[in-house]
C-alpha cells in the first residue's frame, strides 16, 4: 500500500479495544486488524474486510452543508432519494479529504497506521489486569494472518513483555505463515463457518479446503486451540452441520472445547454507513436458549461447548 512500510513494522488497524473478557481468558486487551480474506454473508465487522481504510458516514450527524462532497475528487459521497448523504464503496479510495473537511464529524476514516510499538504501549498500558485475571492480548480483525509480518512482530513483542497471547483467525492463510507464527501464539481461537466445501464457499467466498487442512496441521503439531462456530440462522445452524462439525473436531484428537457464537445484528448499521447492502437483511438475532439444542449435541461428542466467546 503507497507510503507503508512493507517490513512489519507499520500495519493496519480499525480498533483497539481494552478490557475485552470475550476473546480469550481474563481481560484482555483486543487489537483488531484490517483485511480478510473471507467475506462472510453475516460479517459484524464489513469496515475491517478491506485492506485500506475507509470511509464511513454517520447520517445523524450530518448537518448537509456539503463541504465532504465538495472535498471529494472522485464522488464518492451521493444523496439518496430521501436527501440523505452516503458513500458510494465502489467509487472510495479512503484518501480522506472528505473526512477533514466534514465540520460535524459526520464523516470518519477507518483505520489508521500505526507502529508495532505503539499498539504494543497500548496494550501494555493494562498489564496489571492481566496479571490478576490470567488475561493478555488477543489479534482479531478482520483476519490477523493477512498481516503476517505485522502479526508476527506484535505477538512476539507481546510474549517478550510477558505478556499472554491469543490469535482469533478464520485459518485461511498459507501454512508457513502458521509456522513462523506458532511460537509467539500461547492460544488460537479458530473458527470453523461450515464443514460443507459448496456452502462454505458460497456463505464466505471461499473453500474451506486450506482452513480445514491448516486445522489439521495445529491439531497434529498440538497446538493449544478452541474451535469457535458463529451459529447463522438459516446458514449453518441445522443439525446434521453440528454433526459434521463435531465429527471432524472429534476426529482431530486434540480439541476439547467448541465455543458457539451465535448470530447478532450489531454490525447491521455498519453497512449503511460504509454504503453497502447488508445480505443477512431483517435475520432475527438469536439468544442463548435458541442453540442449546446444537450446544448439547455438541456435548455428546464430549467436547466442552460454550455459548458465546
Amino acid at each position: 500500500m503507497q507510503g507503508m512500510v512493507d517490513d512489519g513494522s507499520v500495519g493496519w488497524v480499525f480498533n483497539i479495544q481494552r478490557y475485552s473478557v470475550h476473546d480469550g481468558p481474563g481481560i484482555r486487551t483486543t487489537v483488531f486488524l484490517k483485511g480478510c480474506p473471507l467475506r462472510c454473508l453475516w460479517c459484524s465487522n464489513p469496515e475491517s474486510q478491506r485492506p485500506e481504510p475507509q470511509i464511513v458516514f454517520w447520517p445523524d450527524r450530518c448537518i448537509g452543508c456539503d463541504a465532504c462532497r465538495a472535498a471529494c475528487p472522485r464522488s464518492t459521497i451521493a444523496i439518496d432519494e430521501a436527501g440523505y448523504r452516503r458513500v458510494l464503496a465502489e467509487r472510495c479510495d479512503g484518501c480522506g479529504q472528505c473526512v477533514e473537511t466534514c465540520y460535524a464529524e459526520a464523516v470518519e476514516q477507518v483505520g489508521r497506521s500505526m507502529t508495532v510499538e505503539e499498539v504494543l504501549a497500548a496494550v501494555e498500558a493494562d498489564h496489571p489486569f492481566y496479571d490478576q485475571s490470567g488475561g493478555g492480548m488477543t489479534l482479531s480483525g478482520g483476519e490477523p494472518l493477512a498481516q503476517p509480518e505485522f502479526s508476527l512482530r506484535l505477538l512476539r513483542g507481546a510474549q517478550q513483555r510477558g505478556i499472554h497471547t491469543v490469535l482469533e483467525t478464520c485459518g485461511h492463510a498459507p501454512w508457513d505463515v502458521w509456522q513462523s507464527l506458532l511460537p509467539h501464539v500461547d492460544l488460537i481461537l479458530y473458527d470453523v463457518k461450515d464443514i460443507d466445501p459448496d456452502r462454505h464457499r458460497h456463505n464466505t467466498g471461499v473453500s474451506n479446503e486450506l482452513i480445514l487442512d491448516n486445522l489439521e496441521r495445529l491439531s497434529s503439531a498440538g497446538v493449544s486451540l478452541i474451535v469457535r462456530r458463529p451459529v447463522i440462522p438459516g446458514y449453518n445452524d441445522d443439525v446434521e452441520s453440528i454433526h459434521a462439525l463435531a465429527r471432524f473436531a472429534g476426529g482431530l484428537g486434540t480439541v476439547h472445547e467448541i465455543d458457539l457464537l451465535p448470530y447478532h445484528r450489531f454490525g447491521r448499521d455498519k453497512y449503511k454507513r460504509l454504503g453497502r447492502n447488508y445480505a443477512m437483511g431483517d435475520a432475527t438475532s438469536l439468544q442463548e436458549e435458541d442453540v442449546i439444542g446444537l450446544r448439547d449435541i455438541l456435548a455428546s461428542y464430549g467436547f466442552r461447548v460454550k455459548i458465546g466467546g
